[in-house]
């Protein structure tokens, strides 16, 4: 390509924003002229070169905006160990089409079963297809909005979590919800129900939420519309946090 009309060329890309255009603009070139690939197959492999990174780019993006306290997948997930957990049905999950549907998906188990690990790796999903999706502790949300209430500017605050197309609200029950705290939540779960998918996780049977929050009334009615179009997970194997010690432990106890 001649000097000049290569540095006008990677000029008008640049100003364009097009870099992986910009930085593929020579190899594709030499393979319109010495290969016999065609202008236009060549100008189709450099824009695809610019789409994929552009859309892994977004996709990181949309990661990291949801807050996930770390970034693990299902293939990180060791389904041997948890033999309750049907691993057909969460990679069906993962496909997404739950959230068509606006349903949501319920992780039930005791401490360290893997319930986050699993609603985090849906999420990824989510996010890697352009879905604005957030995770926040069950107790971290009602403080921000028991916060916004005292502020006057609670219904801006609902709206914010309404807003995402996957809310991931993980450890419900594992901190007391008082009568105020049991209000807000059930004004958050009404506002989502049958429009927007939530992701649940708890340590407490749906039959005992009502020791969860103050007013059996309140847990109802949340729970009525969490479970009404609802994808639960029971999980009842032992601690996943804890695996590797126990398979130590066991290692070590065959040696003696």
């Amino acid at each position: 390509m001649n000097n000049s009309i290569h540095q006008q060329t990677m000029n008008n890309l640049n100003v364009l924003k097009l870099g992986q255009m910009g930085l593929h603009l020579e190899e594709i070139a030499g393979k319109v002229g010495a290969d016999g690939l065609s202008f236009t197959e060549g100008l189709l492999k450099l824009t695809n070169y610019e789409v994929d990174f552009k859309e892994t780019s977004a996709a990181q993006s949309t990661i990291h905006a949801a807050a996930f306290p770390f970034v693990k997948t299902l293939n990180d997930f060791d389904f041997s160990f948890q033999p309750s957990i049907s691993e057909t049905q969460i990679r069906e999950l993962a496909t997404l089409g739950f959230m068509e549907k606006a349903e949501n998906i319920v992780f039930l188990g005791s401490s360290g079963v893997g319930k986050t690990h699993l609603a985090t790796a849906v999420g990824i999903e989510a996010a890697r297809h352009h879905n604005i999706t957030y995770f926040i502790k069950c107790n971290d949300l009602l403080q921000q909005l028991k916060k916004a209430k005292l502020e006057n500017r609670l219904a801006s605050r609902l709206k914010h979590f309404n807003h995402y197309k996957l809310l991931i609200i993980d450890e419900i029950g594992y901190l007391p919800i008082d009568k105020e705290d049991s209000n807000l939540f059930f004004q958050l779960v009404d506002m989502r129900y049958e429009k927007k998918s939530t992701i649940f996780t708890t340590n407490i049977n749906f039959g005992n939420w009502d020791s969860v929050f103050y007013d059996a009334v309140v847990a109802d009615a949340i729970l009525n519309r969490i479970l009404h179009h609802a994808h639960v997970v029971n999980i009842t194997g032992k601690s996943y946090r804890l695996k590797d010690i126990l398979v130590e432990s066991s290692a070590g106890d065959s040696c003696t």
